[in-house]
């Protein structure tokens, strides 16, 4: 389709609960479309979006994946995204590159956790959208029902556009209830709910446009144009959400939602405006989506590709782009040089040479750019709001297996994190171990086989150590006094130091009260520099010490034999003697916890954090789920994310940042200090 308008592209979200049939559909898309030669499955690893070779073991999605498809003189371009609730990230980066979405609903499973939770992603970002029934052709299936839940969980304005044929093992398609095709192949049980519900459909319709309604009311009789077109509003406007039917393998009832979607979703341009700022201001720019207008996009997603390298995906919201070309990346502040433009079809890159506001856009070797950025013309600048990830909630260490894995370890992984942002990288650098974060076991696990399969890099993984601390409870006056004679030149340092707690978050402080010339000034920062190694290591559990005045107020020195190493000997050895007569205690990191639950988990869920030392700060109702915030220390909080979707049954959620240090009470405090002393031991 070369010569196409801003209101002849759909760009449409695929979401759903994992398992619910999401690939399968686009799958039938494709083939009904022409767009593909053959019916892909997921079951038999022959899938256009399923591509990788962990999806195609697991058989589910794990990156969002970009098709287009031609249908009815418009350009569809369809994004199959993931399920699983680990893989999440990459669902909410497509999300800001889309105008509408279907949402999959399994006949057999009905609303799920899932579900409800995409659902709410398309809510927060006044997404309009359809819903498709999915497996009518399975066992224990009943579609009046399933519609019934869907009612019940998002609301009347749910409406069916379709009644199936045959039940079961026995479905054979749909009948259209607004053009009431179909009808004569039901039953007359069957042929009166599929009335009932064409009613409750016209009714709907009529409710959202006065003059329909006024003549509805008086008992005229409605045309399918004027229904048609008032309910093409409706569905733009997310005041009417149409359910259509369908089995996807068995390739039923998918040219309806063909039809759905280029006569009922929205274009670009529907969508009107999209709001930004300009660059170093709070002004608002509001763009109008337009090809006539400067160029601007966003960047919402990055791909490794082993054959072109990296990819950097992005939706044009204004103007129009040519490959070989500049643009200006009003986020880095920079100017890119682009070269061939793509479309993707799967793992496939397809060449254009133009594109359009509206359009979706891959680009290969950017310097610069990265997920999140804005693309724009330097003369008409705009910056366009980030894209607001997940916090990652689960983490591990990881250590390299060999020398040749630990050399390459550090770009391997920083290229994951690059296609993923959920998936964070660091070096703890007091523990010294690299920890890498997502959002569940899963995500962490194909992290992990990706570094293997791809980079050939191979690790251990283990749970990552407490960032634990020491401090002092009471003020302590010592002596640090380092004497060494061997011949020849000598060794001197002498220094009295008062060491004192300070307030919690304070770091540390040095304080220099000589007087007299007890010890010469050249000599002070040496005996800093003692206390301040000193500090790395505390004398509880080996763990820096944080909080404390350090004070040095008399001392004596040798005119020949005191030097900087002496001094700086004499200011360690005051410390750790210090340390041990000012009752040391150890620090553990409280974290800040928002839990997100549905109300009938409450009563576990606070009880549990009341079993991990929790403190419940507040609690507020947010839609239909209850909002728990608390503190939390860090050690009980590791395998949180695991523990929260087993005692909600994965309907609960979490977010956790660092808050504070607090004092570790004392029975837990012994625990962790004979566990130290114990690796220590082991480790000589």
């Amino acid at each position: 389709m070369e010569n196409y308008t801003i209101n002849d592209i759909r760009n449409v979200v695929v979401v759903a609960h994992s398992g619910a049939g999401k690939t399968s559909l686009i799958e039938a898309l494709l083939f009904n479309s022409g767009a593909n030669t053959r019916l892909g499955s997921v079951a038999n690893g022959t899938s256009v979006c399923d591509y990788n070779p962990d999806e195609i073991e697991r058989k589910i999605t794990i990156n969002s994946k970009f098709l287009n498809l031609t249908w009815n003189n418009k350009r569809i371009n369809l994004v199959d995204t993931p399920g699983y609730a680990d893989f999440i990230g990459d669902m909410i980066g497509a999300l800001r590159a889309v105008d509408s979405g279907i949402v999959i609903v399994d006949a057999v499973g009905g609303v799920e956790v899932g579900t409800e939770r995409v659902w709410d992603f398309l809510e927060q970002n006044n997404l309009p959208r359809i819903i498709f029934i999915s497996k009518l052709d399975k066992e224990n299936t009943n579609f009046l029902t399933t519609v019934t839940s869907i009612q019940d969980i998002f609301g009347k304005r749910c409406i069916p556009l379709q009644y199936p044929i045959g039940k079961q093992a026995n479905f054979k398609g749909s009948c259209d209830l607004l053009a009431q095709e179909g009808l004569e192949q039901l039953d007359e049980n069957e042929k009166k709910s599929a009335l009932k519900l064409r009613e409750q459909l016209i009714e709907k319709v009529a409710e959202i446009d006065d003059k329909l309604l006024e003549k509805y009311l008086e008992g005229g009789e409605l045309s399918l144009e004027e229904v048609k077109k008032v309910l093409n509003g409706g569905v733009v406007s997310a005041k009417i959400i149409p359910i259509f039917l369908g089995s996807a393998v068995k390739n039923l009832s998918i040219k309806p939602v063909l039809d759905a979607i280029a006569d009922y979703l929205p274009s670009p341009g529907d969508r009107g405006q999209v709001k930004g700022i300009f660059p170093n201001s709070d002004k608002e720019e509001m763009r109008k989506l337009s090809p006539e207008g400067p160029f601007s996009a966003l960047v919402f997603k990055t791909i490794s590709d082993p054959y072109v390298g990296q990819l950097t995906l992005f939706r044009i919201f204004s103007g129009s782009l040519s490959s070989d070309s500049t643009f200006f990346n009003s986020s880095k502040q920079s100017k890119e040089r682009i070269g061939q433009m793509y479309l993707l079809q799967g793992k496939n890159q397809l060449p254009i040479k133009n594109a359009i506001a509206g359009d979706i856009v891959a680009v290969a070797k950017l310097k610069d750019t990265t997920t999140g950025d804005t693309l724009c013309d330097e003369k008409n600048p705009v910056l366009y709001g980030e894209i607001k990830f997940s916090e990652s909630v689960l983490s591990v260490s990881v250590k390299p297996k060999s020398r040749t894995d630990e050399e390459k370890i550090s770009g391997a992984l920083q290229k994951l994190a690059s296609e993923d942002p959920t998936f964070k990288v660091k070096m703890d650098t007091q523990t010294k171990e690299l920890i890498i974060s997502g959002m569940g076991d899963m995500h962490l696990e194909v992290m992990v086989s990706r570094l293997k399969s791809k980079y050939s890099v191979d690790v251990e993984i283990g749970v990552p150590k407490v960032p634990y601390k020491e401090t002092i409870q009471k003020k302590a006056q010592v002596q640090g006094k380092y004497k060494r004679q061997s011949g020849g030149r000598g060794q001197y340092g002498d220094c009295w130091l008062e060491l004192e707690p300070m307030p919690r978050e304070k770091g540390f402080e040095f304080v220099d009260k000589i007087v007299g010339g007890s010890i010469p000034r050249n000599f002070i920062p040496s005996v800093e520099k003692g206390v301040r190694e000193a500090m790395n290591t505390g004398v509880l559990s080996g763990c820096p010490v944080v909080d404390i005045r350090v004070t040095v107020y008399d001392g004596s020195f040798h005119p020949v034999d005191s030097s900087d190493m002496a001094f700086q000997i004499a200011g360690s050895m005051a410390f750790k003697k210090g340390q041990e007569e000012a009752s040391p205690v150890l620090l553990e990191p409280i974290m800040n916890v928002e839990i997100i639950i549905p109300e009938e988990y409450m009563g576990s869920i606070t009880g549990d954090l009341n079993s991990r030392r929790g403190r419940i700060i507040g609690m507020e109702q947010r839609t239909k789920t209850q909002v728990i915030k608390a503190t939390a220390p860090l050690a009980e909080m590791l395998k949180y994310a695991t523990e929260i979707r087993s005692m909600t049954g994965g309907r609960g959620t979490y977010s956790m940042r660092f808050s504070h240090y607090e004092e570790v009470p004392q029975k837990i405090a012994q625990i962790v200090i004979s566990h130290s002393k114990k690796a220590e031991e082991k480790k000589e």
